[in-house]
């Protein structure tokens, strides 16, 4: 949620932030709905202020009273003053709280401001490219992608039996690869300071709308809706709802976490995309980074959080390329992002792998998530950041087709053997 203030001493400037996104109009009501809520909260406290100073009036005019037909009449004068401004106070008081809702209900749906760094654009082929690591694998016999090196162990077949399309069964030695996967994951955060959590992934409507997701990422979302529950994308939102409601001390800061669960998502509006394989599945299990950092430092935790991402990419001996996302490509609560694309000798093309946003304070400011700075002051909002570290889903397709040998089999990355994955993967049980 952007900082009302800003809003009501520079709206031009969030006006333009906006429309490269291609919101700008959703200022509009919001500046509006706000100058009309301010105008009526002066009446109200004016209101408010008489009514005080009438009810000192009638206490001494009651003391007086006796015997006094004067104070007596004052007295009653005050009585029929205060009943009407009770009446005229709560219809205001009404109205009052009906703007807040609107305004409110206007807020939430304008997104985050872009960096001054974010490309121009509105569509995937507008993000810019920062750097190219590594060169393109090449082979010496014809390409296999996925379900053709896995064989047996990657089973969509039953899964769809079982569940429906875009589900997967991982068996044997590639079940085996997600866990050392993950496995080297959290060994290189925790590394970092990052701290394990596995969190609750079925989270309220309040942390979905916290974070951002809500409203305007809600058709993608799983609802249960008997329990008022929602399966959680990512487990960037339970992250991001761990300090809800709370004042951190500033020496705290940076809180690193690195959530390890299942995901879910409905892919709506994914009809026909990416149906082969397990590049695009309704669930899949993630290793997720998120840190809550101090403003001041938030774009160099940015940085960094991208070079553990490359980090990892480059220790699985991945070929990749980090883009910068367009303006009006990026999710609502990012102010930036970058996305980590793998090349995909199975597609033949790059697709992303990870990404990495900086949220700024939008989503501290819609969970009330502020830290108390250490000299002093009022609370401030702490600001969100999150990343991919690896996936059962993407992370698996690219090494297994990166590292793919003629005789159709696997060769593992030595990284992860001391994880319990086996050298060679050979597609069958």
């Amino acid at each position: 949620m952007l900082d009302l203030k800003l809003i009501r001493t520079e709206p031009d400037v969030v006006r333009a932030a906006l429309a490269r996104r291609g919101d700008g109009a959703r200022l509009d009501p919001v500046i509006a709905l706000d100058a009309e809520r301010r105008a009526l909260q002066a009446q109200v406290d004016e209101l408010r202020a008489r009514q005080n100073a009438v009810s000192k009036e009638i206490g001494a005019a009651k003391r007086q009273a006796a015997g006094d037909p004067d104070a007596a009449a004052a007295a009653d004068r005050a009585v029929a003053e205060m009943s009407e401004l009770k009446g005229t106070l709560g219809g205001l008081e009404e109205r009052l709280r009906d703007l807040d809702a609107r305004l409110g209900h206007e807020l939430v749906r304008i997104p985050n401001l872009p960096h001054p760094s974010v490309p121009e654009g509105a569509r995937e082929e507008d993000a810019a490219l920062v750097r190219e690591v590594g060169s393109k694998p090449s082979f010496a016999f014809p390409v296999r992608d996925h379900l053709e090196l896995a064989g047996s162990l990657i089973d969509v077949e039953r899964a769809a039996r079982t569940s429906g399309s875009r589900f997967t069964y991982l068996l044997g030695d590639v079940a085996r690869l997600w866990f050392g996967l993950s496995q080297l994951a959290i060994t290189r955060l925790t590394g970092h300071g990052f701290v394990p959590v596995v969190p609750p992934v079925l989270v309220r409507e309040a942390a979905m709308e916290g974070t951002g997701f809500f409203p305007g990422d809600r058709a993608s979302v799983y609802e249960l809706p008997d329990d008022d529950l929602y399966l959680v994308g990512t487990s960037e939102v339970p992250l991001a709802a761990l300090h809800q409601d709370e004042l951190l001390d500033e020496d705290s800061l940076p809180r690193r976490y690195c959530g390890i669960s299942s995901c879910f998502r409905r892919e709506a509006g994914a009809a026909g995309r990416d149906t082969r394989g397990i590049f695009r599945t309704h669930q899949f299990e993630k290793v997720e980074m998120f840190s809550f950092c101090h403003p001041e430092r938030s774009w160099d935790e940015h940085e960094w959080l991208l070079s553990i991402e490359e980090d990892l990419a480059q220790a699985l001996g991945l070929h990749y390329r980090v883009m910068n996302i367009a303006a009006g490509d990026l999710g609502d609560s990012a102010a930036k992002k970058y996305d980590l694309e793998a090349w995909l000798p199975g597609q033949d093309r790059y697709r992303e792998l990870t990404s990495c946003s900086n949220c700024t304070d939008y989503q501290a400011r819609r969970l009330n998530c502020r830290y108390r700075p250490s000299a002093g002051g009022a609370p401030r909002p702490v600001h969100t950041l999150n990343g991919t570290a690896v996936t059962s889903s993407r992370t698996v397709i690219a090494v297994l087709e990166t590292h793919q040998r003629e005789d159709g089999t696997v060769a593992v990355p030595e990284v992860l053997h001391p994880f319990g994955v086996p050298a060679v993967i050979e597609p069958r049980l």
